[in-house]
């Protein structure tokens, strides 16, 4: 499925880890879709355990990758 890219910026903490659920919502799109991606390769992951978690790193470049609108980035250092 095609992303079209959003009018305003979406904003992703690249030093967080984001659920499969909160990824789906994010990107407006059903949690099998981001399955696919993870198992296709095109989305990275961590698995600790059971859970699977998104970087934030990861889920920048797959929302850039479908052709989101460029990203804000979001330090938590600057976030205060």
């Amino acid at each position: 499925r095609h992303i079209e890219p959003s009018e305003e910026t979406m904003q992703i903490d690249r030093t967080r880890l984001y659920r499969v659920r909160t990824v789906a919502q994010l990107m407006d799109v059903s949690p099998s879709t981001v399955y696919r991606a993870i198992e296709s390769g095109a989305l990275d992951v961590l698995r600790i355990g059971k859970a699977v978690r998104v970087p934030g790193t990861a889920l920048a470049q797959w929302w850039e990758a479908c052709g989101g609108a460029p990203l804000s980035a979001v330090d938590r250092n600057e976030v205060r």
